[in-house]
Protein backbone atom coordinates (compact mmCIF):
# COMPACT_ATOMS: atom_id res chain seq x y z
CA UNK A 1 0.00 0.00 0.00
CA UNK A 2 1.28 3.48 -0.74
CA UNK A 3 0.42 7.13 -0.58
CA UNK A 4 0.54 7.16 -4.34
CA UNK A 5 0.58 10.35 -6.38
CA UNK A 6 0.23 8.22 -9.53
CA UNK A 7 -3.54 7.97 -9.21
CA UNK A 8 -4.56 9.78 -12.36
CA UNK A 9 -7.99 11.03 -11.33
CA UNK A 10 -7.65 13.72 -8.66
CA UNK A 11 -11.13 12.84 -7.35
CA UNK A 12 -10.05 9.24 -6.59
CA UNK A 13 -8.50 9.12 -3.11
CA UNK A 14 -8.28 5.33 -2.75
CA UNK A 15 -7.75 2.73 -5.44
CA UNK A 16 -7.83 -1.01 -4.69
CA UNK A 17 -6.93 -3.13 -7.72
CA UNK A 18 -7.07 -6.93 -7.95
CA UNK A 19 -6.09 -7.41 -4.30
CA UNK A 20 -5.84 -10.92 -2.88
CA UNK A 21 -4.77 -11.98 0.59
CA UNK A 22 -4.33 -15.40 2.16
CA UNK A 23 -3.03 -16.73 5.45
CA UNK A 24 -1.28 -19.96 6.37
CA UNK A 25 -3.06 -21.76 9.20
CA UNK A 26 -1.07 -24.52 10.95
CA UNK A 27 -2.59 -27.99 10.75
CA UNK A 28 0.00 -30.08 12.58
CA UNK A 29 3.28 -29.36 14.25
CA UNK A 30 6.38 -31.48 13.69
CA UNK A 31 8.04 -32.47 16.95
CA UNK A 32 11.53 -32.16 15.51
CA UNK A 33 13.69 -31.92 12.39
CA UNK A 34 13.31 -35.64 11.69
CA UNK A 35 9.51 -35.47 11.74
CA UNK A 36 9.57 -32.31 9.63
CA UNK A 37 11.71 -34.12 7.00
CA UNK A 38 9.39 -37.14 7.05
CA UNK A 39 6.36 -34.87 6.56
CA UNK A 40 8.17 -33.07 3.73
CA UNK A 41 9.05 -36.30 1.89
CA UNK A 42 5.42 -37.43 2.22
CA UNK A 43 4.12 -34.13 0.91
CA UNK A 44 2.48 -33.32 4.24
CA UNK A 45 2.30 -29.59 4.85
CA UNK A 46 2.11 -28.21 8.34
CA UNK A 47 -0.37 -25.58 7.24
CA UNK A 48 -3.35 -24.93 5.02
CA UNK A 49 -4.02 -21.88 2.89
CA UNK A 50 -6.98 -19.70 3.85
CA UNK A 51 -7.88 -17.41 0.98
CA UNK A 52 -9.48 -14.44 2.73
CA UNK A 53 -9.71 -11.92 -0.14
CA UNK A 54 -9.96 -12.88 -3.80
CA UNK A 55 -9.28 -10.31 -6.52
CA UNK A 56 -10.89 -7.30 -4.80
CA UNK A 57 -11.18 -4.08 -6.82
CA UNK A 58 -12.95 -0.78 -6.08
CA UNK A 59 -12.33 2.97 -5.98
CA UNK A 60 -13.28 5.62 -3.45
CA UNK A 61 -13.80 9.23 -4.45
CA UNK A 62 -13.06 12.28 -2.33
CA UNK A 63 -16.05 13.06 -0.11
CA UNK A 64 -17.43 9.50 -0.17
CA UNK A 65 -18.79 7.91 2.99
CA UNK A 66 -18.25 4.26 2.05
CA UNK A 67 -19.72 1.39 4.06
CA UNK A 68 -18.11 -2.05 3.94
CA UNK A 69 -20.45 -4.82 5.09
CA UNK A 70 -20.35 -8.58 5.23
CA UNK A 71 -20.89 -11.44 7.62
CA UNK A 72 -18.19 -12.46 10.08
CA UNK A 73 -15.33 -14.12 8.22
CA UNK A 74 -16.14 -12.49 4.89
CA UNK A 75 -12.83 -10.59 4.80
CA UNK A 76 -13.92 -7.02 5.49
CA UNK A 77 -11.65 -6.41 8.50
CA UNK A 78 -8.72 -7.91 6.61
CA UNK A 79 -9.45 -5.46 3.81
CA UNK A 80 -9.34 -2.52 6.22
CA UNK A 81 -6.01 -3.71 7.62
CA UNK A 82 -4.65 -3.89 4.08
CA UNK A 83 -5.89 -0.35 3.38
CA UNK A 84 -4.34 0.84 6.66
CA UNK A 85 -0.96 -0.77 5.93
CA UNK A 86 -1.12 -3.32 8.76
CA UNK A 87 -1.08 -6.15 6.20
CA UNK A 88 0.41 -6.25 2.71
CA UNK A 89 -1.49 -7.88 -0.16
CA UNK A 90 -0.27 -11.11 -1.75
CA UNK A 91 -1.13 -9.65 -5.15
CA UNK A 92 -2.67 -6.49 -6.54
CA UNK A 93 -2.15 -2.92 -5.39
CA UNK A 94 -3.60 -0.36 -3.00
CA UNK A 95 -2.91 3.35 -3.47
CA UNK A 96 -4.30 6.44 -1.81
CA UNK A 97 -3.91 10.20 -1.93
CA UNK A 98 -3.78 12.37 1.21
CA UNK A 99 -3.35 11.53 4.89
CA UNK A 100 -5.06 8.31 5.97
CA UNK A 101 -6.09 7.90 9.63
CA UNK A 102 -7.07 4.35 10.68
CA UNK A 103 -9.05 3.31 13.74
CA UNK A 104 -8.92 -0.45 13.41
CA UNK A 105 -8.44 -1.83 16.91
CA UNK A 106 -8.98 0.07 20.14
CA UNK A 107 -5.80 1.15 21.88
CA UNK A 108 -3.34 -0.19 19.29
CA UNK A 109 -0.18 1.85 19.84
CA UNK A 110 -1.28 3.14 23.25
CA UNK A 111 1.23 2.78 26.10
CA UNK A 112 -0.39 2.32 29.53
CA UNK A 113 2.69 3.72 31.28
CA UNK A 114 2.42 7.05 29.45
CA UNK A 115 -0.05 9.82 30.21
CA UNK A 116 -3.05 10.56 28.07
CA UNK A 117 -1.24 13.62 26.70
CA UNK A 118 1.86 11.61 25.80
CA UNK A 119 -0.24 8.93 24.13
CA UNK A 120 -1.94 11.53 21.94
CA UNK A 121 1.44 12.79 20.70
CA UNK A 122 2.80 9.25 20.32
CA UNK A 123 -0.19 8.04 18.29
CA UNK A 124 -0.27 11.24 16.26
CA UNK A 125 3.37 10.67 15.31
CA UNK A 126 2.57 7.05 14.36
CA UNK A 127 -0.17 8.39 12.07
CA UNK A 128 2.36 10.64 10.36
CA UNK A 129 1.53 14.00 11.92
CA UNK A 130 4.25 16.43 12.97
CA UNK A 131 4.39 17.75 16.53
CA UNK A 132 3.14 21.11 15.30
CA UNK A 133 0.15 19.45 13.61
CA UNK A 134 -0.66 17.43 16.74
CA UNK A 135 -0.48 20.54 18.93
CA UNK A 136 -2.99 22.24 16.61
CA UNK A 137 -5.39 19.28 16.95
CA UNK A 138 -4.80 18.55 20.64
CA UNK A 139 -7.49 20.74 22.20
CA UNK A 140 -10.17 19.43 19.82
CA UNK A 141 -9.21 15.83 20.59
CA UNK A 142 -9.29 16.32 24.36
CA UNK A 143 -12.50 18.35 24.29
CA UNK A 144 -14.33 15.76 22.19
CA UNK A 145 -13.17 12.99 24.54
CA UNK A 146 -14.24 15.08 27.56
CA UNK A 147 -10.98 14.22 29.35
CA UNK A 148 -9.53 17.68 30.09
CA UNK A 149 -8.93 16.84 33.76
CA UNK A 150 -7.25 13.49 33.10
CA UNK A 151 -4.71 14.06 30.35
CA UNK A 152 -1.72 14.14 32.73
CA UNK A 153 -2.68 10.83 34.35
CA UNK A 154 -1.17 7.56 33.15
CA UNK A 155 -3.36 5.64 30.75
CA UNK A 156 -3.33 2.56 33.00
CA UNK A 157 -5.40 4.55 35.49
CA UNK A 158 -8.12 5.28 32.88
CA UNK A 159 -11.33 3.29 32.85
CA UNK A 160 -12.02 1.29 29.70
CA UNK A 161 -14.65 3.87 28.71
CA UNK A 162 -12.14 6.71 29.04
CA UNK A 163 -9.65 4.84 26.86
CA UNK A 164 -12.34 4.26 24.23
CA UNK A 165 -13.20 7.95 24.16
CA UNK A 166 -9.58 9.05 23.87
CA UNK A 167 -8.70 6.56 21.11
CA UNK A 168 -11.82 7.30 19.11
CA UNK A 169 -11.50 11.06 19.54
CA UNK A 170 -7.92 10.91 18.31
CA UNK A 171 -9.03 9.03 15.21
CA UNK A 172 -11.96 11.24 14.22
CA UNK A 173 -10.59 14.64 15.25
CA UNK A 174 -7.20 14.15 13.63
CA UNK A 175 -7.02 16.36 10.59
CA UNK A 176 -6.76 13.52 8.11
CA UNK A 177 -8.16 13.25 4.61
CA UNK A 178 -9.31 9.60 4.79
CA UNK A 179 -10.79 8.17 7.99
CA UNK A 180 -10.86 4.36 8.24
CA UNK A 181 -13.13 2.97 10.98
CA UNK A 182 -13.91 -0.58 12.05
CA UNK A 183 -17.01 -1.24 14.21
CA UNK A 184 -16.83 1.94 16.26
CA UNK A 185 -20.28 3.50 16.17
CA UNK A 186 -21.23 2.05 19.56
CA UNK A 187 -18.30 3.34 21.61
CA UNK A 188 -18.72 5.04 24.96
CA UNK A 189 -21.89 5.81 26.86
CA UNK A 190 -25.14 7.10 25.38
CA UNK A 191 -24.12 10.77 25.57
CA UNK A 192 -20.83 10.08 23.79
CA UNK A 193 -22.59 7.99 21.13
CA UNK A 194 -24.91 10.93 20.47
CA UNK A 195 -21.86 13.18 20.06
CA UNK A 196 -20.32 10.66 17.62
CA UNK A 197 -23.55 10.44 15.63
CA UNK A 198 -23.62 14.23 15.35
CA UNK A 199 -20.01 14.18 14.17
CA UNK A 200 -20.78 11.68 11.41
CA UNK A 201 -23.80 13.69 10.34
CA UNK A 202 -21.55 16.73 9.93
CA UNK A 203 -18.57 15.01 8.33
CA UNK A 204 -20.72 13.46 5.59
CA UNK A 205 -21.46 17.05 4.48
CA UNK A 206 -17.75 17.89 4.08
CA UNK A 207 -16.71 17.24 0.46
CA UNK A 208 -13.02 17.18 1.40
CA UNK A 209 -13.32 14.32 3.92
CA UNK A 210 -13.59 10.66 3.05
CA UNK A 211 -14.79 7.98 5.48
CA UNK A 212 -14.51 4.21 5.10
CA UNK A 213 -16.65 2.40 7.66
CA UNK A 214 -16.96 -1.31 8.45
CA UNK A 215 -20.15 -1.97 10.39
CA UNK A 216 -22.81 -4.57 11.14
CA UNK A 217 -25.42 -1.81 11.53
CA UNK A 218 -27.40 -1.50 8.33
CA UNK A 219 -29.20 1.47 9.86
CA UNK A 220 -25.83 3.26 10.01
CA UNK A 221 -25.08 2.32 6.41
CA UNK A 222 -28.35 3.80 5.21
CA UNK A 223 -28.09 6.84 7.48
CA UNK A 224 -24.51 7.94 6.83
CA UNK A 225 -23.13 6.26 3.71
CA UNK A 226 -23.57 7.34 0.12
CA UNK A 227 -22.00 4.12 -1.19
CA UNK A 228 -21.39 0.62 0.14
CA UNK A 229 -19.77 -2.65 -0.84
CA UNK A 230 -20.84 -6.11 0.33
CA UNK A 231 -18.16 -8.78 0.68
CA UNK A 232 -19.17 -12.43 0.67
CA UNK A 233 -16.57 -15.19 0.99
CA UNK A 234 -13.75 -12.82 0.09
CA UNK A 235 -15.36 -11.37 -3.04
CA UNK A 236 -17.30 -8.18 -3.69
CA UNK A 237 -20.89 -9.00 -4.64
CA UNK A 238 -22.32 -5.45 -4.41
CA UNK A 239 -20.26 -2.39 -5.28
CA UNK A 240 -21.95 1.00 -5.06
CA UNK A 241 -25.61 1.02 -4.06
CA UNK A 242 -25.87 1.22 -0.26
CA UNK A 243 -29.46 -0.04 -0.15
CA UNK A 244 -28.65 -3.09 -2.26
CA UNK A 245 -25.65 -3.88 -0.05
CA UNK A 246 -27.56 -3.42 3.20
CA UNK A 247 -30.60 -5.41 2.09
CA UNK A 248 -28.57 -8.30 0.69
CA UNK A 249 -26.49 -8.41 3.89
CA UNK A 250 -29.67 -8.63 5.96
CA UNK A 251 -31.01 -11.37 3.67
CA UNK A 252 -27.73 -13.31 4.03
CA UNK A 253 -28.05 -13.11 7.80
CA UNK A 254 -31.65 -14.33 7.79
CA UNK A 255 -30.75 -17.27 5.55
CA UNK A 256 -27.77 -18.10 7.75
CA UNK A 257 -29.97 -17.96 10.84
CA UNK A 258 -32.29 -20.59 9.41
CA UNK A 259 -29.35 -22.76 8.25
CA UNK A 260 -27.68 -22.58 11.66
CA UNK A 261 -30.91 -23.59 13.38
CA UNK A 262 -31.32 -26.53 11.04
CA UNK A 263 -27.75 -27.71 11.55
CA UNK A 264 -27.95 -27.55 15.34
CA UNK A 265 -31.24 -29.44 15.67
CA UNK A 266 -30.24 -32.81 17.12
CA UNK A 267 -33.46 -33.87 18.85
CA UNK A 268 -33.27 -37.67 18.98
CA UNK A 269 -37.01 -38.23 19.51
CA UNK A 270 -39.36 -39.47 16.81
CA UNK A 271 -40.93 -36.03 16.55
CA UNK A 272 -38.96 -32.77 16.67
CA UNK A 273 -39.50 -30.34 19.52
CA UNK A 274 -43.04 -28.92 19.49
CA UNK A 275 -44.47 -31.69 17.29
CA UNK A 276 -46.16 -34.99 18.12
CA UNK A 277 -48.45 -37.71 16.79
CA UNK A 278 -51.39 -35.28 16.57
CA UNK A 279 -49.31 -32.51 14.95
CA UNK A 280 -46.43 -34.25 13.13
CA UNK A 281 -45.72 -31.32 10.82
CA UNK A 282 -45.90 -27.52 11.25
CA UNK A 283 -43.77 -24.98 9.41
CA UNK A 284 -43.77 -21.28 8.45
CA UNK A 285 -42.48 -20.71 4.90
CA UNK A 286 -41.81 -17.23 3.41
CA UNK A 287 -43.22 -16.76 -0.10
CA UNK A 288 -42.17 -13.13 -0.61
CA UNK A 289 -38.83 -11.39 -0.22
CA UNK A 290 -37.58 -11.40 3.36
CA UNK A 291 -36.09 -7.88 3.29
CA UNK A 292 -38.92 -5.40 2.81
CA UNK A 293 -39.98 -1.81 3.25
CA UNK A 294 -42.88 -0.89 5.52
CA UNK A 295 -44.94 -0.15 2.41
CA UNK A 296 -44.89 -3.85 1.48
CA UNK A 297 -46.57 -6.94 2.89
CA UNK A 298 -44.72 -9.97 4.18
CA UNK A 299 -46.19 -13.01 2.44
CA UNK A 300 -45.89 -16.48 3.95
CA UNK A 301 -47.50 -19.90 4.16
CA UNK A 302 -48.14 -21.96 7.26
CA UNK A 303 -47.93 -25.63 6.35
CA UNK A 304 -49.45 -28.09 8.80
CA UNK A 305 -50.79 -31.56 9.48
CA UNK A 306 -53.41 -32.32 12.13
CA UNK A 307 -54.13 -36.03 12.28
CA UNK A 308 -57.19 -36.19 14.49
CA UNK A 309 -60.66 -35.95 12.96
CA UNK A 310 -61.77 -33.02 15.11
CA UNK A 311 -61.99 -29.25 14.92
CA UNK A 312 -58.83 -27.31 15.62
CA UNK A 313 -57.47 -23.76 15.40
CA UNK A 314 -54.31 -22.13 14.09
CA UNK A 315 -52.56 -19.10 15.61
CA UNK A 316 -49.39 -17.24 14.81
CA UNK A 317 -47.38 -14.56 16.56
CA UNK A 318 -45.00 -11.90 15.30
CA UNK A 319 -41.91 -11.56 17.50
CA UNK A 320 -39.74 -8.43 17.55
CA UNK A 321 -36.18 -9.78 17.46
CA UNK A 322 -34.66 -6.28 17.57
CA UNK A 323 -36.35 -4.79 20.62
CA UNK A 324 -38.04 -7.84 22.16
CA UNK A 325 -41.71 -8.58 22.76
CA UNK A 326 -44.68 -9.75 20.69
CA UNK A 327 -46.18 -6.85 18.73
CA UNK A 328 -48.91 -8.97 17.13
CA UNK A 329 -50.79 -12.23 17.74
CA UNK A 330 -53.72 -13.52 15.68
CA UNK A 331 -55.50 -15.41 18.41
CA UNK A 332 -57.27 -18.64 17.45
CA UNK A 333 -58.24 -18.96 13.75
CA UNK A 334 -60.77 -21.79 13.14
CA UNK A 335 -59.43 -24.34 10.65
CA UNK A 336 -62.27 -26.89 10.48
CA UNK A 337 -61.64 -30.59 10.97
CA UNK A 338 -58.31 -32.38 10.74
CA UNK A 339 -57.39 -35.90 9.75
CA UNK A 340 -56.83 -35.48 5.99
CA UNK A 341 -53.06 -35.01 5.46
CA UNK A 342 -50.93 -31.90 4.97
CA UNK A 343 -52.37 -28.49 4.13
CA UNK A 344 -51.26 -24.89 4.03
CA UNK A 345 -52.76 -21.46 4.59
CA UNK A 346 -51.40 -18.32 2.99
CA UNK A 347 -51.11 -15.06 4.92
CA UNK A 348 -50.22 -11.50 3.96
CA UNK A 349 -48.99 -9.32 6.82
CA UNK A 350 -49.07 -5.52 6.24
CA UNK A 351 -46.02 -3.75 7.67
CA UNK A 352 -47.04 -0.11 7.31
CA UNK A 353 -47.08 0.72 11.03
CA UNK A 354 -43.77 -0.94 11.94
CA UNK A 355 -40.27 0.52 12.07
CA UNK A 356 -37.00 -1.07 10.96
CA UNK A 357 -36.11 -4.35 12.57
CA UNK A 358 -35.94 -8.11 12.29
CA UNK A 359 -39.09 -10.07 13.04
CA UNK A 360 -40.01 -13.72 13.40
CA UNK A 361 -43.24 -15.62 12.75
CA UNK A 362 -44.07 -18.54 15.05
CA UNK A 363 -47.18 -20.69 14.72
CA UNK A 364 -49.17 -23.15 16.83
CA UNK A 365 -52.12 -25.50 16.34
CA UNK A 366 -54.72 -25.44 19.10
CA UNK A 367 -58.00 -27.00 20.14
CA UNK A 368 -60.79 -25.86 22.48
CA UNK A 369 -60.07 -26.21 26.16
CA UNK A 370 -62.72 -28.64 27.54
CA UNK A 371 -62.48 -26.93 30.93
CA UNK A 372 -62.97 -23.44 29.50
CA UNK A 373 -64.89 -23.12 26.21
CA UNK A 374 -63.65 -19.54 25.77
CA UNK A 375 -60.00 -20.64 25.70
CA UNK A 376 -57.83 -22.95 23.60
CA UNK A 377 -54.92 -25.19 24.51
CA UNK A 378 -51.78 -25.64 22.41
CA UNK A 379 -51.33 -29.03 20.77
CA UNK A 380 -48.24 -28.35 18.62
CA UNK A 381 -45.95 -25.44 17.79
CA UNK A 382 -43.10 -24.45 15.47
CA UNK A 383 -39.64 -25.10 16.82
CA UNK A 384 -36.62 -22.91 16.04
CA UNK A 385 -36.04 -24.79 12.79
CA UNK A 386 -39.54 -24.18 11.40
CA UNK A 387 -40.20 -20.51 12.13
CA UNK A 388 -39.56 -17.86 9.47
CA UNK A 389 -37.91 -14.45 9.76
CA UNK A 390 -38.00 -11.19 7.82
CA UNK A 391 -36.63 -7.67 8.13
CA UNK A 392 -38.04 -4.20 7.55
CA UNK A 393 -35.30 -2.03 6.14
CA UNK A 394 -36.07 1.54 5.14
CA UNK A 395 -33.75 4.18 3.74
CA UNK A 396 -32.14 6.88 5.89
CA UNK A 397 -35.61 8.05 7.02
CA UNK A 398 -36.35 4.76 8.72
CA UNK A 399 -35.82 4.19 12.42
CA UNK A 400 -35.07 1.21 14.64
CA UNK A 401 -35.58 3.05 17.93
CA UNK A 402 -39.26 2.33 18.54
CA UNK A 403 -41.42 -0.52 17.25
CA UNK A 404 -44.16 1.68 15.78
CA UNK A 405 -43.72 4.46 13.26
CA UNK A 406 -44.24 8.00 14.50
CA UNK A 407 -47.54 8.34 12.63
CA UNK A 408 -48.87 4.90 13.64
CA UNK A 409 -50.53 6.38 16.73
CA UNK A 410 -52.68 9.49 16.44
CA UNK A 411 -52.18 11.48 19.61
CA UNK A 412 -54.70 13.96 20.99
CA UNK A 413 -53.81 16.94 23.16
CA UNK A 414 -55.96 18.71 25.74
Amino acid sequence: MSNNPEIQNKDIVLSVKNVSKSFRLPTEQASGIKQALINWTRGIKGYREQNVLKDISFEVERGDFLGIVGRNGSGKSTLLKLISGIYTPDSGSIAYQGKLVPFIELGVGFNPELTGRENVFLNGAMLGFSRTEIEAMYDDIVSFAELEDFMDQKLKNYSSGMQVRLAFSLAIKAKGDILVLDEVLAVGDEAFQTKCNNFFTEIKKDPSKTVILVTHSMDSVKKYCNKAILIRDGRIVVNGDKNDAANLYTEDNLKSLQTDKHETNENPDKYPLGLNETVPYLKCVPTSEVVLSSQQNFEFDIEYEYTKNEDFDLAFSMLDMTRGGIPYDTGAIPMGRGGSGRHKRHFSLPLNIFNNGTYQITASLRKPDPKNPNETIRIGYTNEENVCSFSISEDAHGSDYALLKYDAVKLTQQ
